[in-house]
């Protein structure tokens, strides 16, 4: 169960090396909160597969630290900024939740930025993508994991203008992840000289019906259509599309946040050929295969995409952190466990090594996938082709571009 419509805590997940341990041990206990989407159009790309992959990190965690508690619980935050900020400020002032982790939709995320800053309680978020998080509103109390909409727009938007897209027209969720998507994909096409024929913005998210905006976007004869918008919104537009016939009269659709299970809900008949991009894929590696196995059990077989990954391994090294610097400091300063991620180099299963950067930006490679045909497909799960890499000093927007105040 997770928080109910009234914002009341309805579950509550311990994992404890010491689970009959007296109340002032149970205490000093480190508590994570999950946010996310458990009910709504973000569902399948957070919800309860990023609460498996956050408990799969506390267990290996606990394997190797075996003295510290961990507790974790989860929320719904409806997609609604003031029901995540009310969950954020309860788990904190009430609950004593040491970190809060996930967090997708732009909006909310920002929202819950602001508090964690002004509780200094730390925060990894791995399934926002606006860059302001480690731009304009960075934080010392926040790590940003798994991708953003820069490393989106370079990546995507910049392979298919180099493919022949240069005229672009954009369906774009009205709210800040898609004006951002759409604005920092723009820059890369003009950048490499295509042209932005025009866009047009659906309500968030109250929408299921993409076929006046799909028309619109047909009507400009752009050669790529552009959506900015995520989940089952981007699952509907690419069904639709398909259902108008628009790919096959040679306009290419442009998912520029897509996650494997975005592709798993269309099936490869209807997603064969399109290109996206993922900062992490379970068939990429020995370690990403391993990581895949041992969390499956917890995801009831569902795969992991990109942003359940980062739960993982934001949530690991977060308490790689805490032990490095000591319970009672981390329980009292999540700016100062921030600071201590920061000087930890990463390194896990899903992501491989990395670093964090004084804005809070996480490194790693990012890349791009095209999916593929059903008849090179090997069984379940098995969709991408791996098209390009781009390393990790490359895939994110540059230090000194962000205005992030706390880049000296």
């Amino acid at each position: 169960m997770n928080l109910t419509r009234r914002g009341l805590l309805a579950s509550t997940a311990v994992l404890s090396a010491a689970p009959h341990a007296p109340a002032r041990a149970q205490s000093q206990a480190i508590k994570i909160g999950v946010l996310n989407d458990m009910s709504g159009v973000y569902r399948d790309a957070s919800g309860p597969t990023s609460v498996a992959c956050v408990r799969q990190a506390v267990e290996e965690f606990r394997a190797a630290h075996g003295g510290i508690e961990v507790e974790v619980v989860s929320a719904d935050h409806q997609n609604r900024p003031d029901v995540g900020s009310n969950i954020a400020r309860q788990w904190i002032d009430r609950e004593g939740v040491d970190m809060i982790v996930d967090v997708g939709n732009s909006a909310v995320a920002l929202a819950v930025n602001g508090i964690c800053r002004e509780k200094d309680r730390a925060y990894v978020n791995s399934t926002a993508g606006s860059t302001d998080l480690t731009g304009a509103q960075c934080s010392p109390t926040l790590v940003h994991w798994t991708y953003d909409n820069y490393m989106l727009s370079r990546s995507t938007g910049g392979a298919m203008v180099r493919a022949g897209g240069d005229t672009w027209f954009f369906i774009t969720a009205d709210y800040a992840f898609g004006h951002s998507l759409e604005r920092e994909t723009s820059a890369f096409v003009r950048e490499a000289q295509g042209r932005v024929l025009g866009s047009v913005r659906h309500p968030f998210p109250a929408t299921s019906d993409f076929a006046s905006y799909l028309l619109q976007a047909q009507a400009s004869r752009a050669k790529v259509i552009g959506l900015c918008n995520a989940g089952n919104d981007t699952v509907a537009c690419i069904k639709q599309a398909a259902e108008f016939g628009i790919t096959r009269r040679g306009t290419k659709i442009a998912g520029m946040l897509m996650f494997i299970t975005d592709i798993h809900a269309l099936g490869l008949q209807t997603a064969q050929g399109l290109v996206l991009t993922e900062s992490f894929y379970w068939d990429l590696n020995d370690r990403t295969r391993a990581f895949t196995r041992r969390v499956l059990p917890k995801t009831g077989g569902i795969h992991p995409a990109m942003s359940h990954a980062g739960c993982y391994g934001g949530t690991l090294h977060y308490l790689k952190a805490v032990a490095d610097l000591g319970v009672a400091q981390a329980k009292r300063s999540g700016a100062a466990t921030v600071a201590r991620m920061k000087a930890m180099p990463t390194d896990d299963d899903a992501f491989g090594a990395g670093s964090i950067r004084p804005d809070g930006r996480k490194l790693h490679p990012s890349f791009l996938f095209e999916v593929k045909r059903p008849e090179e497909s090997r069984g379940g799960w098995d969709y991408y082709k791996l098209l390009a890499t781009t390393p990790a000093d490359q895939a994110f927007r540059p230090l000194a571009d962000g205005g992030c105040a706390l880049v000296r």
